[in-house]
């Protein structure tokens, strides 16, 4: 952006009490309010920054160093008559590689996640040097054993190896919901379109046969028979079906999909207890905001939030978001085990939570001030994950720290470890990893380090920025609200502190625009270009929304537009 000696500051003024009062009540979540008001230490480091240094560094053939590189290429060509990358799930895994069980062994988790973050921030990686890596992802549509849905691996082969693979259900569904966001971002991509039908049609049949009762391990997309295994039942697959099968409604505009959508999400809600089990929940509490401004549903969204928040999980034990000042380092907002050895937060679980949880608040603002507070504290005690942001003291191989390169985190960090007679040295919160545990006895110690994890790291790349005050967010609403509806751009700002703040807006693009806050309900600033200021009240919130400016406003119903395009959902309704 070019700055001048013309540009025109412009304070506007928003008080949480006092002149001038939000319109929209917020409401609260009981885990959130649990949370420091401004976490300490505090430190909000460049995660954008992050996501391009991940993959201009993992994505290297030929990377030099113990344990590099992390990629290869898998020629059995599983699925599609085509190679595929290989990435490994952590560091110096001994079951993967070129030369491990020929070369198939890597995850959809790992290589999805890692393509949807690098492309979240603006990397094409469709055509990534002479590659394409994201027709690459085609082999996890497991058309070979007749599931024809992704999966985590491209063949039963190397299934048990690793997590998930049709014994799992979240494992089946989630790389179905990282396909269809990639999707979105490569809509003419050679296949995708058919791929993603076939997937839609599994999960509406799925629906279909399950009519309301979601109590079973996983199921069986080939024989379209729910199934059951030592692994309890995961009712909130419901959620991933409803993300895929709704994504698909607005894809491909068959009403099926809204009737599985609807079907899904009401047996969700229907759960006597809370079914948090891994990634989903989350995504059921957005469509539930989502889906009722959309289509007049009225599911529960408090409730929702609070099965995704509160780790009141039955059958996964305390899954939910974690609280707490440990040794004097807050830990509140990431997402994990709020119970074992007294609590264990995981690095991919926090990032990939932001992805439904910030977009909510467009469809239901009464949510913006936990959110941003969320946020804030999941942004700031997510950098303890990585070895160079957490003192020695506190992480079980900082003598491994190099090895990193700077991108790749602990898989997570516990409030003790989780080894229990190792590391117990350590002082909490420990940073740690699984990977040990994977393979006993051979997995080396550096297996701690995430690449699974860490590739997701785009999602916080694309969504957070700072502003000029110190804790205070720039949260962009849109960056993952796939198949949304036309938008214009929308930030979500919150202030942690006691006293008023005022923070410099600025605003990309040569244009002049309108500002409205749909907390506020109103335009708080008119014919404004490149940076403003605006004060955002005391432990409150502002939602801009950056219309056109002299912009045509209409209203329909509870939904206000600029220009055929809705600004404010819930317009007048507060």
């Amino acid at each position: 952006m070019r700055f001048t000696s013309k540009i025109i500051f412009t304070t506007i003024f928003i008080f949480g009490c006092g002149f001038v009062k939000a319109q929209v009540k917020q409401l609260k979540l009981a885990r959130v309010d649990e949370m420091a008001n401004l976490p300490q230490p505090l430190k909000i480091i460049d995660w954008k920054l992050m996501a391009q240094n991940f993959d201009k560094t993992i994505y290297n053939f030929k990377a030099k160093g113990d344990y590099w590189p992390m990629v290869w290429m898998d020629s059995t060509n599983k699925n599609f008559a085509q190679p595929v990358m290989g990435i490994y799930t952590a560091v110096g895994d001994v079951r993967q590689g070129a030369q491990h069980n020929k070369g198939m062994f890597h995850e959809a988790l790992a290589n999805m996640g890692s393509v949807l973050g690098a492309t979240l921030i603006g990397i094409d990686k469709s055509k990534q040097g002479n590659m394409n890596y994201v027709a690459m992802l085609k082999n996890y549509f497991n058309s070979d054993t007749k599931w024809n849905i992704m999966m985590n691996n491209t063949a039963p082969e190397v299934a048990l190896l690793g997590g998930g693979y049709g014994r799992d259900w979240w494992y089946d569904v989630y790389p179905n919901l990282l396909f269809y966001a990639i999707c979105e971002k490569y809509p003419n991509e050679k296949d995708f379109d058919w791929i993603a039908k076939s997937i839609a049609d599994k999960f509406y049949k799925a629906d279909s046969i399950l009519n309301g009762n979601y109590n079973y391990s996983y199921f069986d997309y080939a024989q379209m028979k729910p199934m059951k295994n030592l692994i309890c039942a995961q009712q909130d697959a419901a959620a991933g079906h409803a993300w895929v099968l709704y994504a698909a409604y607005k894809k491909f505009g068959d009403k099926r999909y809204l009737k599985g959508a609807i079907s899904a999400m009401t047996a969700l809600e229907a759960n006597k207890i809370n079914p948090t089990y891994e990634l989903l929940m989350p995504f059921g509490a957005y469509l539930a905001a989502r889906m009722n401004v959309e289509q007049g549903t009225n599911f529960d969204v408090e409730k929702l939030l609070g099965w995704t928040f509160d780790g009141t999980a039955v059958c996964r034990e305390g899954w939910g978001v974690l609280t707490g000042k440990w040794n004097g380092y807050d830990i509140s907002g990431v997402v994990g085990s709020t119970v074992d050895h007294g609590g264990y937060g995981f690095l991919m679980n926090t990032f990939d939570a932001a992805w439904p949880l910030v977009p909510i608040v467009r469809y239901k603002p009464a949510y913006a001030n936990a959110i941003g507070k969320w946020m804030l504290n999941a942004v700031n005690a997510s950098r303890f994950f990585y070895p160079q942001y957490m003192p020695a003291n506190r992480q079980t191989i900082p003598q491994f720290a190099a090895v990193t390169k700077g991108v790749i985190a602990y898989e997570g960090f516990a409030k003790s470890s989780t080894f229990d007679t190792l590391y117990t040295d350590k002082i909490s919160p420990v940073a740690q990893g699984d990977g040990p545990k994977w393979v006993p006895g051979k997995n080396p110690a550096v297996s701690q380090f995430s690449v699974y994890g860490s590739g997701h790291v785009g999602i916080f790349g694309s969504i957070v920025a700072k502003t000029n005050v110190d804790g205070i967010l720039k949260l962009d609403v849109l960056a993952t609200d796939f198949y949304r509806s036309k938008a214009y751009p929308t930030y979500l700002i919150y202030n942690p502190y006691q006293e008023n703040k005022s923070i410099i807006y600025n605003i990309k693009g040569n244009k002049k625009v309108d500002l409205y806050d749909a907390i506020a309900q109103k335009f708080i600033a008119k014919n404004v270009s490149a940076t403003t200021k605006i004060m955002v009240g005391n432990r409150n919130s502002v939602l801009i929304v950056e219309t056109p400016s002299s912009s045509k406003i209409t209203t329909s119903g509870r939904n206000m537009f600029a220009n055929g395009i809705v600004v404010d959902y819930q317009r007048n309704k507060y």
